[in-house]
């Protein structure tokens, strides 16, 4: 009997699959045991204090995969997942398609995504061109006004920070800093890391520029007693 047999680890398939806290391993009766690397997560986003707080120098986040394996996201959301990942720089911004709006552009950039997800425009929530010009709605600009248009057409279920269980990758996140019910800044989320109880989430977004932000690091350290809101989308 080998040790893995004793120690009650053999898998049908005859693989062992340990999970650590900061590696995946898996160990292959024929092959050796290999480590798999997961990325930290380092928040380099600077504080802020109004509805999309001044932009701030982008600083790279580690990468890395989100716990839902890439495989495993549908094909829309990883549409949506790639076209964050593409352009969360302001060097890489899609500014030729549809603008940039001043320093509030985070309502700009997370409903671009939804585009890429397959969410179509109507009459309340759009961007048209208009010549060199942008006549972006109230609800692609505004953080309030895109929460208004979610429950009113619903998109999607909100949920509250308590229920982040349920968020899923690819999922809204909306902040309220100075919890007096309106929403001061919207991202997408892009990663959701389980560990027992406890659920990290990051998330992608303009204004702050990122493309893995903690949701607790904003909530706690950038706006100390902010609260974050979620809408999951199906």
């Amino acid at each position: 009997m080998t040790r893995w047999q004793r120690l009650g680890l053999t898998t049908a398939i005859g693989a062992v699959l340990a999970v650590g806290a900061t590696a995946l391993v898996v160990q292959a009766l024929d092959g050796p045991a290999t480590p798999a690397k997961t990325a930290q997560t380092t928040d380099a986003d600077a504080s802020a204090a109004t509805e999309e707080p001044a932009r701030a120098t982008p600083t790279d986040t580690p990468a890395a995969a989100p716990v839902e394996a890439e495989s495993a996201l549908s094909a829309p959301v990883a549409a949506q997942i790639d076209y964050l990942l593409a352009h969360w720089k302001p060097e890489s911004y899609n500014s030729a398609e549809w603008g940039v709006l001043g320093e509030n552009d985070c309502v700009n950039f997370a409903s671009q995504a939804m585009i890429a997800r397959g969410w179509t425009m109507d009459g309340v929530w759009s961007s048209p061109k208009n010549g060199n010009a942008y006549d972006a709605s109230a609800a692609w600009r505004s953080s309030t006004a895109f929460m208004k248009y979610i429950a009113q057409t619903g998109k999607a279920t909100a949920l509250t920070d308590q229920q982040r269980d349920q968020v899923k990758v690819g999922d809204i996140v909306q902040f309220d800093w100075d919890n007096t019910g309106d929403r001061d800044h919207t991202g997408i989320v892009t990663r959701v890391e389980k560990t027992g109880d406890t659920v990290a989430i990051s998330f992608a977004g303009h204004t702050l520029d990122s493309d893995y932000r903690s949701v607790d690091t904003a909530i706690t350290v950038d706006h100390p007693g902010g609260t974050a809101f979620y809408w999951s989308v199906p």
